[in-house]
């Protein structure tokens, strides 16, 4: 079985020293290839980042390294389109988004001007000064009080998987803060339909810690199953996986 799994957290340059960036260990991840790859036979292609957990080492499990949304979006079209998956896991925390200008509150002021602020003004004006600024400055003066970042939104990675991989299964994760379960399985629910995934794994931060890991995994058919550590998140996960390569043979 040929499975892909991403997982830890991208980062989006601010400049060349800055960085905005998730709180994501990877630990997840590590614990379903571990599991996967009890098989000899399941050939792991695992897409992650350098500060990340990483798997036990395996002969059946290839590193792929990446950083921002950008290069994950890259990485993922290249493997995606040239190879057959059986399994796409996608844990990885992605950024929302990303720096698209940084600049000190001085330069904002006299590039910006007092022209009134419209969203037709603010987009030339973004335009403009990204141009302008583009190969400028390789880290950003900490003389100024306040540092004034433009953020853009990212694609959303998962949207892409089942264009790319229209046979394979499909395991997505979608993460909120401080939900009712009701609310978190019906965010999730949305996510797996618009994304056309056969599973979205469906869990809180605030019962997520070192050893304790809630979360829901939520089949295409509507059947949800709950567990309560990593590991069992990971048993679950390769469990309903192989069921249902099991059904399809």
């Amino acid at each position: 079985m040929n499975i892909l799994i991403t997982a830890g957290g991208t980062t989006e340059k601010i400049d060349q020293v800055r960085a905005i960036t998730n709180h994501s260990t990877g630990r997840l991840g590590k614990q379903i290839a571990d599991a996967f790859s009890k098989n000899p036979k399941t050939i792991i292609d695992y897409v992650t980042t350098k500060n990340s957990v990483l798997p036990k080492p395996s002969a059946t499990i290839h590193l792929h390294m990446i950083e921002s949304t950008h290069d994950l979006l890259t990485t993922l079209e290249t493997l995606l389109q040239t190879k057959t998956y059986d399994v796409i896991i996608h844990s990885m925390a992605v950024s929302d988004f990303t720096p698209s200008l940084s600049l000190s509150k001085e330069h904002f002021i006299e590039s910006f001007g007092t022209n009134e602020v419209t969203e037709t003004s603010f987009d030339n004006w973004l335009t403009q000064t990204k141009e302008t600024d583009r190969n400028s400055a390789k880290k950003i003066s900490s003389d100024t009080d306040q540092l004034v970042i433009v953020l853009e939104k990212t694609p959303k990675i998962i949207s892409y998987l089942r264009n790319w991989q229209p046979t394979a299964c499909i395991v997505g994760f979608k993460l909120l803060v401080d939900v009712s379960k009701e609310h978190l399985l019906s965010i999730a629910q949305q996510s797996l339909v618009k994304n056309q995934t056969d599973f979205i794994l469906a869990n809180d931060l605030t019962e997520i810690s070192q050893e304790h890991h809630h979360g829901y995994l939520l089949a295409a058919d509507g059947t949800v199953t709950e567990a309560f550590t990593k590991k069992e998140i990971a048993d679950l996960i390769v469990a309903n996986v192989q069921k249902i390569k099991e059904m399809i043979k």
